[in-house]
C-alpha cells in the first residue's frame, strides 16, 4: 500500500503485540507522548491524527480502548522520563514511544536516553530530524558542522542508544524496524531505540508490502544456560559453606521472583536484594537478610562481607550495590546467572548466560538435595531483625521536623500491597532502599542506575499509565522537584492520580552530606551556602506551586501530621483522578546508614585544612565500626 514513511511507522506500531508475564496479550506500543514542532507536525503528527480513533479489543476483559492513545506533555525529558517509568511498570513487556521535533526538541530526550540505556529499559525515541534532500539548510534549530554536513545534534544520542538509525529512505523501515522490535524486546539487549526522522523523508511515499503490518506478538525469550557452566556453578555451590542469593533486575524481568525463593527455600540459602530488584521477596520471609549495598541494610551487608560463594542473579552488581566492591570478601567466589553476557562476565565471574527463571529450574536440578548448614540459614532473619529495630528506632525518634525515615515509614504503613512506590535521586534512594517493608509483590522503582533528577515526578505520570490495580506513591526531595515538575500539569490534565510526598530540607542535603562528610566545606548545595544577592532569600511555596499545576495538596510539619496528610492525599488522588501532593519540612542532616564504604574521588591534598585524613581510610574504619 502506498504510504508515507511517517503513516507507515504508525502502522507497524499499531500491529505490534506483546505477551505479559501472565500470558496476557496487549499492545507492545501502549501510547504516545508528542510534543510537535516544525520537525514532527506534519509528518508523524498528521499519521498519528489519522489513528486517533484506533481501538484494541482487549481479550482478558472484552472491552475496547484507545490503541495507541497519544499523550502531550510539557518537556521533551519530561515525556521520555514518563515513558520509561511506564516500561518499568510493566517489567518491559510495554514500550513508550516519544516524538519530538528537531535540535532542543530532540536533545531534550538525550537524557532520558540515557536513564533508559543505565537501567536497561526499553523506550522507543522518534526525534525529528534536518531535510536530507539539504535544500532549504540551515533550516531552523539546525546546528552545522563544518567538517561533517550529515552530523546533526541527533547523533548525541548514539552513545545513549542500544540500536540508532536515521532514516533516509522510506524503504529503510523494511530493514530497521525489526531490528528495532528485537532490541526493545531482548532480555539481554533491552534499552533505547533512537530512529532520527528528517522531516522531508518522514512525508515521502512509498508501496510498502502489506506484510510490513501484519500483527506480531512478541513473547519474553527465555535462553537456556550452557550445561557445562550449570555443572560448575552447581559444583561451586556444593562447595560452599556460607552462600549467599543476591535478587536484581532481571529476576523481576524474567518474572522468576517465585521461583528464586522457592530455590532459596529449598537449600537454605539466605536472600538480598539490589535496588533493582527490591520488594521481591517479601519483607518478614526468615531467609530475607535485606537489601544489599550503600543504601541497603547493615544485615545484608554484615551477611555479604561472611559469604564465600555468592550467586548473583539478572543483576550488574553497580558500585552502590556492592560498596565500590568493599561488601564482598576479597576471596569470595562469584557466580553470576545473567540474560546478558556483557553482565555475566564481569569481575571474573564464574558466568551462567540464560533466562533467571530457566537458569534457576536447571541449576536446582542439578543441586538435587543440597542444603545449607543451618546456623548459616538462621543468620538471615537474626541479622535482619538487628536492622529491623534500628529502622524502628529511626522511626520512633521524636522531634518537631520530621526525619526521612519517618515520613517513609508513614508512606509504608499505610500503603497497600498492590501499590508502587518509587524514588530517583538525593537521600531518598538510601530511606527507601533500605527502610521499606514490602508484601513481596514488585512494587517499587529507584532509579537509581542514571539517579535522574526530575525522574520522580515524570516517572510517575508513566507509572500511574501502566501500574492500574493499585495506587503510585513518588518521594522525593525539594531539588528534584524544582528540576522538573512539569509533568505535574500532564498527569492533571491527562487525568492519571499518584500521591508525590515532596521532602523540603533547603538544597541538596545528600550532597552536603557528602561533601562536608569528606572533609569539603559547605558549599552550594543548601540554599544557605549559595551565592545570593538578598540577606534573607526568597522560598518556594511548593503547596502554592503543586495547587497551580493542577493538583490536590496537602501540608504537613510533624510525624503525626505526615500520616494524616498522606492519608488524604491518598482519597484524593484516586476521587479526583489527578495528583495529590503532600509537602513536608524535612531535617536536612538526619539519614539512614548500611554501614558500607563508597568510593568517590576525595582530594588528595587540601590546602591549608588541618584534620582532614584522606577519605578512604576514614570510610574503611567507619565500616568496621558498624
Amino acid at each position: 500500500m502506498k504510504l508515507t514513511t511517517a503513516q507507515a511507522l504508525v502502522r507497524w506500531l499499531l500491529a505490534q503485540r506483546s505477551e505479559t508475564l501472565d500470558g496476557r496479550e496487549v499492545p507492545l506500543f501502549p501510547g504516545v507522548f508528542a510534543i510537535f514542532g516544525h520537525g514532527n507536525v506534519l509528518g508523524l503528527g498528521t499519521a498519528l491524527e489519522e489513528h486517533r480513533d484506533a481501538l484494541w479489543n482487549d481479550p482478558s476483559t472484552g472491552k475496547s480502548v484507545s490503541a495507541l492513545p497519544l499523550w502531550r506533555g510539557q518537556t521533551e525529558q519530561g515525556m521520555a522520563l514518563a515513558a520509561v517509568g511506564y516500561a518499568k511498570a510493566t517489567h518491559r513487556r510495554q514500550v513508550g514511544v516519544v516524538t519530538s521535533s528537531i535540535g532542543p526538541g530532540a536533545l531534550n530526550m538525550v537524557t532520558a536516553a540515557g536513564v533508559a540505556h543505565a537501567n536497561r529499559l526499553p523506550v522507543l525515541l522518534l526525534p525529528g530530524d534536518t531535510f536530507t534532500s539539504r535544500a532549504p539548510d540551515p533550516v531552523l534549530q539546525q546546528v552545522e558542522h563544518f567538517g561533517d554536513p550529515t552530523a546533526t545534534v541527533n547523533d548525541a544520542f548514539r552513545p545513549v542508544s542500544r540500536y540508532f538509525d536515521r532514516i533516509t529512505r522510506p524503504e529503510q523501515l523494511l530493514s530497521t524496524l525489526p531490528q528495532a522490535a528485537r532490541v526493545l524486546t531482548d532480555p539481554a539487549d533491552a534499552g533505547p531505540v533512537t530512529l532520527a526522522l528528517p522531516q522531508d523523508v518522514q512525508v515521502e511515499t512509498y508501496d510498502f508490502p502489506d506484510a510490513l503490518f501484519a500483527p506480531v506478538t512478541h513473547r519474553l525469550l527465555r535462553p537456556r544456560p550452557d550445561r557445562r557452566a550449570l555443572t560448575e556453578a552447581a559444583g561451586a555451590l556444593r562447595a560452599a559453606r556460607k552462600p549467599l542469593l543476591v535478587l536484581g533486575g532481571g529476576v523481576r524481568y524474567s518474572g522468576a521472583g517465585a521461583r528464586a525463593l522457592a530455590f532459596a527455600e529449598r537449600h537454605g540459602i539466605p536472600v538480598t536484594e539490589t535496588t533493582a530488584g527490591r520488594t521481591l521477596v517479601p519483607h518478614g520471609h526468615p531467609l530475607h537478610a535485606g537489601p544489599l549495598g550503600v543504601t541497603g541494610s547493615a544485615s545484608a551487608n554484615v551477611l555479604a562481607a561472611e559469604a564465600d560463594v555468592v550467586l548473583a542473579i539478572g543483576t550488574r552488581l553497580q558500585d552502590f550495590t556492592t560498596a565500590s566492591w568493599t561488601v564482598f570478601s576479597s576471596d569470595v567466589r562469584l557466580i553470576t546467572l545473567n540474560a546478558a553476557r556483557f553482565d555475566a562476565v564481569k569481575h571474573g565471574a564464574l558466568a551462567v548466560v540464560g533466562d533467571a527463571d530457566a537458569g534457576l529450574s536447571d541449576l536446582a536440578a542439578q543441586l538435587e538435595s543440597w542444603q545449607v548448614d543451618p546456623l548459616w540459614t538462621d543468620r538471615a532473619a537474626a541479622e535482619r531483625g538487628r536492622w529491623d529495630a534500628h529502622i524502628d528506632s529511626l522511626r520512633g525518634v521524636s522531634g518537631e521536623v520530621p526525619t526521612y525515615a519517618q515520613v517513609v515509614g508513614a508512606v509504608n504503613e499505610l500503603s497497600e500491597p498492590d501499590d508502587y512506590v518509587m524514588t530517583a535521586s538525593g537521600g531518598m534512594p538510601g530511606e527507601l532502599i533500605g527502610g521499606w517493608r514490602g508484601s513481596g509483590s514488585v512494587s517499587m522503582d529507584v532509579e537509581y542506575g542514571f539517579s535522574c533528577m526530575g525522574y520522580e515526578l515524570a516517572g510517575a505520570w508513566g507509572a500511574a499509565m501502566a501500574h492500574t490495580g493499585g495506587l503510585v506513591t513518588t518521594m522525593l526531595g525539594d531539588g528534584s522537584y524544582l528540576m522538573l515538575n512539569s509533568e505535574l500539569f500532564s498527569a492533571a490534565f491527562a487525568g492519571h492520580p499518584f500521591v508525590a510526598v515532596v521532602c523540603d530540607n533547603d538544597g541538596y542535603a545528600v550532597i552536603a552530606r557528602l561533601q562536608e562528610g569528606q572533609g569539603g566545606k559547605p558549599f552550594n548545595n543548601f540554599l544557605a551556602d549559595c551565592r545570593s544577592a538578598h540577606a534573607s532569600p526568597p522560598r518556594v511555596d511548593f503547596a502554592r506551586h503543586a495547587e497551580s499545576l493542577g493538583c490536590a495538596v496537602f501540608t504537613a510539619s510533624s510525624s503525626g501530621e505526615v500520616r494524616a496528610a498522606y492519608a488524604k492525599a491518598r482519597e484524593a488522588a484516586v476521587a479526583e483522578k489527578r495528583p495529590a501532593v503532600v509537602v513536608v519540612r524535612t531535617q536536612p542532616d538526619s539519614w539512614t546508614e548500611a554501614g558500607a564504604w563508597w568510593e568517590v574521588g576525595v582530594p588528595e591534598h587540601l590546602s591549608g585544612r588541618e584534620g582532614i585524613e584522606d577519605g578512604k581510610s576514614g570510610q574503611v574504619r567507619y565500616l568496621k565500626s558498624h
